[in-house]
């Protein structure tokens, strides 16, 4: 009876925000409708994850729940991208990163650390994450201090954003051939011999799992570019900067489904998914949607740079420190969680802060 509840709540809501959004609503009621809508399909993603994570693994369920959920945010990418708003869709791709490692890592962590005192996962996959992470920095960094320091011109600056984001697409394609094939047996998730009985049957078959992950997906792309559509109109009633929007609100909105599923999983005891899909989807983000980007934009006739603003570096290399730091061992515990989330509210206080 709750499931069939469920469903008709989702559906009700989902009709709801469409209607809001075609007949032109009050952009306050879009809002609501739309964010409604997007908790209810996050709840349904998380199950489909599951679900998807108990037929094919811990580590290959939470990559697709960390692609399908980055699909989201690179459909609304590339049409910021197309209307030629740059800066927008770096202080998205930038808080999407932070949000991942900080606040979506840190919530499952600390929630499920709530409920088991510790939590492990495997130790190697954290450290190779951590030198993946590493690289992106670096990837961010070199551009801007070659752009800030005028060694190049603007066209040397085009043509190494070019060269770093083939670079880092390639490094992210190697990356899931060595994870996933070539040395996927030391990297698999650790088996958890204990509570063996408590382990529960999925509620689809695997076939109904994918398709239900895909109409999940294809139904939070349709939310999120509604949602994303009042912000405008939001930031001027609230008076909120581009860069706290981009970093914060529309990176929020975007992953909300990849964040519910996240903490579902890590309060399941499966903090292994947890970990891939926040860490994963930051590798996935960092290493490959952003440097499509760069050459979708080239696509479009006018090459958006890979030089982000000093500001936005020096929150990703935060991210990265602490997050390399706590999930390094393979071990975790709610304070860990606790750590990043506070770091989260501390970068989220100060973009806040930047006048509009």
């Amino acid at each position: 009876m709750k499931t069939k509840i469920f469903y008709a709540a989702l559906v009700v809501l989902f009709a709801a925000s469409a209607a809001g959004h075609y007949l032109h609503w009050g952009m306050i009621v879009n809002f609501i409708l739309s964010a409604g809508a997007i908790l209810l399909l996050a709840a349904f993603l998380g199950k489909a994850t599951e679900s998807v994570a108990h037929y094919a693994g811990e580590r290959v369920g939470g990559f697709l729940n960390a692609t399908f959920g980055n699909a989201t945010e690179l459909i609304i990418a590339i049409f910021l991208v197309k209307e030629g708003m740059f800066e927008m869709v770096k202080a998205s791709l930038t808080g999407s990163i932070i949000g991942n490692l900080l606040f979506v890592l840190g919530l499952s962590l600390f929630c499920g650390g709530l409920k088991y005192k510790v939590q492990s996962f495997n130790a190697d996959l954290a450290r190779m994450n951590g030198s993946l992470m590493v690289l992106a920095t670096i990837a961010l960094f070199v551009p801007a201090v070659f752009f800030n320091t005028h060694t190049i011109s603007d066209a040397s600056v085009t043509t190494l954003s070019l060269i770093v984001a083939g670079l880092l697409i390639l490094a992210y394609i190697l990356w899931l051939v060595f994870s996933m094939m070539t040395h996927k047996d030391i990297l698999a998730e650790e088996q958890k011999e204990e509570e063996p009985t408590l382990e529960e049957a999925p509620a689809w078959s695997k076939s109904t799992s994918i398709l239900m992950l895909v109409v999940a997906t294809v139904m939070v792309a349709f939310a999120s570019e509604w949602l994303v559509g009042t912000l405008d109109a939001l930031s001027v009633q609230f008076g909120m900067n581009e860069l706290f929007i981009g970093a914060f609100v529309i990176a929020i909105v975007g992953n909300a489904a990849e964040h519910a599923a996240a903490i579902f999983l890590a309060m399941k005891n499966k903090v292994g998914a947890s970990v891939e899909i926040a860490i994963g989807s930051s590798l996935q983000i960092a290493l490959f949607v952003a440097p499509v980007l760069v050459f979708v934009s080239a696509a479009f006739g006018n090459t958006m740079d890979y030089v982000f603003s000093i500001i936005e570096i020096v929150a990703i290399m935060v991210s990265v420190f602490i997050a390399k730091s706590i999930s390094q061992d393979g071990k975790t515990n709610w304070y860990e969680g606790l750590l990043l989330l506070v770091v989260y509210v501390i970068l989220g206080a100060s973009f806040y802060l930047i006048p509009a």
